[in-house]
């Protein structure tokens, strides 16, 4: 009989007795499963067979009755890659741990995005299974440690080059001086002086590639170190032969290769050291984002304004900021009035006039006034802490992209290796039988030419410095998915009211007299809707009275019911009117005539009896009708949905130059309109605020969610575009496609750079050492290319 496993499971959406019998019952079900589900620990307690039964059919079943199975992630800087091989593999062995549902390991970036079930693996025993396959691992350290500990391995790399180059520069010489007949000391080529330069680069200097290999060997796998060790042993190992064979027979003259391996140790490591320099620019925008942070505040303590660390605020704390000082976190003004420039979060180029309650966002500019304020958010809760989340998380995610070179490069080095023993065998056998040279000298250039550096690097550069590229603009992509995804675009849907509009309607007309305004207002003053705040904004300024409302709803894309003064008020819609037998009379070419003019107007009735027509507008944003000319001619398809009536719609649309409307829509049926043009076959990005339009942001291939940083709901979003300005839409689609060209340039270079490389190497012309050199530049060409999207003009 086999021996049960046991797990714990955090369950969330359990409300009541009922939800946890529902999902015990449900479990017991299963072959192989006892189960007991704790509703006042939310935790699940299961014993299964895994013969019959794993824990990830336990967990599906769990969400296919409607609740969830509590997840945690971590990230976790990784330490001691080289090559895609690495990544790959790490990444292949924490997928296989129990307990996690997903892993994904950046070799650009040196991190591990790990989800996992807390109830059965813990973080300590990630770390653990990353440690025993040979490499290094710890909890994501803050940007200054982590920037601090790459500068010293930078350091480093540069003190071991120098130091290898030295050592390795008499052993370039004499090859030289061998091949074009040039006069030496003796002392060059004699084999125990080049020795003695050799052996300290050999296992010193190249130690990290003995090290590497052998745990990769050790636990299965083969990556860059098991090439780089093969080769350069190869040829130090024979040279050592070769110079044995002096001892005495002084006539004898050994064939050495120690200058073969030495160089191409240097090389390798010349060749790391620039792919360092070169990776540490790629983060330059998340550094760039970190550095607006404020790094100091002046705190209210004891009656006292004292100086302390920006980090050292905690929320409910009272803070003083001066004119021309930055806001140190999130908060609200409490006293004092000021205009703050929050053009580095929202875009809006005109500080913004601040007066008491007002919201704050920290890390902008206090432009002119003294204001105390009230921290509500601070540390990584803050807008612009999200912003660097979004962007961090999303440099080091992978695109599907990246898959193809991931799958081959796990599988590369150990062909390369079959390759190059092949070549051996081939050349002692057949080409030059009975020769080691020529075979030796060909294998090891098939061994090194061969690396899968370039690979690894084309994908993760392109997407760091493409998101971050991005994210200078304001331009926040959650993934690497997502970027790759928006250049297949063919379609795009804008919601109106606040994305093409400003979304701050004013009233242009009203019809009613001042009794009908009054109960207007009144009633319109429980809605949240926009156009409700324009209402009340109009009666505010007319001096009106507001009364108490006893009775309120709001009927979803018709208007709204009230009671009040004990009267019935219904504002709305010709459907909300015909529903409730309203006779609207002669009303119908009035209400045309401002639909017709691209005002939104709404019928009052008061007791069932008609009272007027209340219009209002909401301004186009100014740069609206250039973005859609953009994006028309980047070959997408624009479409307007609204929940206006089709007339309206259509007079908005023709100011801004969009050919296809969708009016008349309630918010719940956005998603089923996307529904509909996806089922064309064609790719559809939505954009909408991320609040009321969630639901079809969802649906859409890709979500754009535009508005402020504080405002808008990044996490629903794939895309999220700050400050609400639609030009930065048509860059998001040039830099996904600039982006998107640039990888498959790397990977066409990677690919061909391997494909062609090693056929010339196995047929012997290509000598060790160029092809060390040729290895080392194709990972700095790689990244090099990458850097180029800095360039690129949004």
């Amino acid at each position: 009989m086999s021996e049960k496993n046991h797990a714990t499971l955090g369950i969330t959406g359990m409300t009541c007795a009922a939800c946890s019998n529902r999902i015990e019952k449900t479990l017991n079900k299963i072959d192989g499963v006892e189960a007991q589900v704790n509703l006042t620990t939310e935790k699940a307690s299961v014993n299964y067979n895994p013969e019959k039964s794993s824990l990830d059919d336990i967990t599906k079943k769990i969400e296919n009755i409607g609740y969830g199975v509590l997840k945690e992630k971590v990230d976790l800087d990784v330490f001691g890659m080289t090559c895609a091989a690495c990544s790959t593999r790490i990444e292949k062995v924490l997928n296989k741990q129990e307990g996690v549902s997903k892993a994904s390991v950046n070799l650009t970036t040196e991190s591990a995005a790990i989800e996992y079930n807390p109830g059965l693996v813990d973080v300590e025993a990630l770390i653990k299974k990353i440690k025993n396959i040979g490499y290094d691992a710890k909890p994501k350290a803050e940007n200054k440690e982590k920037q601090s500990h790459k500068e010293k391995e930078l350091k480093r790399q540069k003190n071991k080059l120098i130091i290898s180059a030295i050592l390795s520069f008499p052993l370039l010489l004499t090859m030289f001086v061998h091949f074009f007949g040039w006069g030496l000391p003796d002392i060059f080529m004699n084999p125990w002086f080049q020795f003695a330069l050799a052996t300290p680069v050999q296992f010193i200097i190249g130690w990290q590639f003995y090290i590497g290999a052998y745990k990769n060997l050790r636990n299965g796998g083969a990556n860059m170190d098991v090439l780089v060790a093969l080769g350069t042993s190869a040829a130090y190992f024979y040279s050592l032969y070769e110079a044995f064979k002096t001892i005495g027979n002084t006539e004898y003259m050994p064939h050495l290769y120690f200058e073969t391996s030495a160089v191409l140790i240097t090389l390798i490591v010349f060749g790391k050291y620039l792919e360092m320099r070169a990776k540490s620019q790629t983060t330059n925008a998340l550094s760039s984002l970190l550095n607006l942070q404020a790094k100091e505040a002046r705190v209210i303590r004891n009656d006292e304004e004292i100086m302390i660390p920006a980090s050292e605020v905690v929320v409910g704390d009272r803070l003083v900021v001066k004119p021309g000082e930055k806001i140190p976190v999130d908060g609200i003004v409490v006293k004092g009035r000021t205009s703050v420039d929050e053009s580095m979060i929202t875009g809006e180029s005109i500080p913004i006039e601040k007066e008491l309650d007002a919201s704050l966002i920290g890390s902008t500019i206090n432009k002119n006034g003294s204001i105390e304020m009230e921290a509500t958010k601070v540390g990584k809760d803050t807008a612009l802490a999200s912003i660097v989340k979004v962007v961090e998380e999303a440099q080091g995610s992978k695109a599907p992209i990246q898959r193809l070179a991931d799958i081959i490069s796990g599988y590369f080095v150990p062909i390369v290796v079959v390759i190059a023993i092949l070549t051996f065998i081939v050349w002692i056998a057949f080409v030059q039988p009975g020769q080691i040279e020529p075979a030796l000298v060909s294998a090891i250039a098939v061994l090194v030419i061969a690396c899968p550096c370039a690979l690894g690097l084309a994908t993760p550069t392109s997407i760091m410095v493409g998101t971050g590229k991005a994210a200078e603009s304001g331009i926040l992509f959650k993934g690497g998915e997502h970027l790759e995804r928006t250049h297949q675009l063919e379609a795009i849907v804008l919601d109106k009211t606040g994305t093409i509009t400003k979304g701050k309607p004013e009233v242009t007309d009203f019809t009613g007299d001042d009794e009908t305004l009054q109960l207007l207002a009144s009633a319109e003053k429980g809605s949240e809707h926009p156009l409700a705040g324009a209402i009340v904004a109009h009666a505010t300024e007319k001096g009106i009275d507001f009364v108490e409302v006893d009775e309120f709803d709001a009927i979803p894309g018709h208007g709204i019911d009230a009671r009040l003064a004990g009267k019935q008020v219904l504002v709305g819609n010709r459907k909300l009117m015909q529903d409730h037998q309203v006779d609207v009379g002669g009303a119908e070419q009035e209400l045309v005539n401002y639909e017709v003019e691209g005002k939104t107007a709404m019928l009052i009735a008061i007791d069932g009896k008609y009272r007027g027509i209340v219009a209002v507008a909401d301004t186009i944003k100014e740069t609206a009708p250039e973005a859609i000319r953009q994006l028309k001619e980047q070959g997408l398809e624009v479409i307007m949905l609204t929940g206006d009536n089709e007339r309206t719609a259509q007079a908005i649309a023709e100011q801004v130059g969009i050919d296809k409307v969708i009016a008349g829509v309630l918010p719940e049926e956005k998603a089923d309109k996307i529904k509909e043009i996806q089922s064309k076959g064609k790719k559809v990005a939505m954009v909408g605020d991320g609040v009321n339009d969630a639901p079809a942001l969802v649906t859409a291939d890709i979500g754009i969610a535009i508005g402020t940083g504080t405002e808008v709901a990044i996490e629903a979003a794939d895309l999220t575009i700050l400050g609400g300005e639609l030009l930065l839409i048509p860059k998001a689609i040039k830099i996904s496609h600039a982006t998107i060209k640039n990888i498959r340039q790397n990977l066409f270079w990677a690919f061909g750079y391997n494909t062609a490389g090693i056929p010339v190497a196995a047929v012997g012309l290509l000598a060790p050492w160029v092809a060390g050199a040729a290895m080392a530049l194709s990972s700095v060409s790689v990244v090099s290319n990458s850097l180029r999207l800095k360039r690129v003009k949004l």
